[in-house]
C-alpha cells in the first residue's frame, strides 16, 4: 500500500476542495452517462461489423482513466485535481 500524506489543512483549503469534489461528482455522473453511450454503441457497432471500433476502444480507455482520477480525487485518495487532465509524455 503506498503512504497517503499527512498534512494540516486550513478549513478553507477543505471548504474549496469540497467545493471541487461536489464539480467532480457532477461530471462523474456526466461520464458515466457518456460511458453507457459509448457500451452500448460499441455493441451495436460489434453486431453489425462483427469487429470492434478501435477509435472507440481507444477513446474508452482514457475515458475510463479520467473517471478513475476523479474518483481518487473524489474519495480524498489523491491530491491532483482531474482537470485539466495532466500530459503524460
Amino acid at each position: 500500500m503506498e503512504a497517503v500524506e499527512e498534512s494540516s489543512f486550513t478549513r478553507k483549503q477543505i471548504a474549496i476542495r469540497f467545493l471541487y469534489t461536489v464539480l467532480f461528482l457532477i461530471i462523474f455522473e456526466i461520464v458515466k452517462l457518456i460511458v453507457q453511450v459509448t457500451v452500448l454503441f460499441q455493441y451495436i457497432y460489434l453486431f453489425i461489423t462483427m469487429g470492434h471500433s478501435d477509435p472507440v476502444r481507444r477513446f474508452s480507455n482514457k475515458l475510463a482513466v479520467f473517471a478513475y482520477r476523479l474518483i481518487r480525487y473524489m474519495t480524498l485518495t489523491e491530491n491532483t485535481r482531474p482537470f485539466p487532465p495532466v500530459r503524460q509524455s
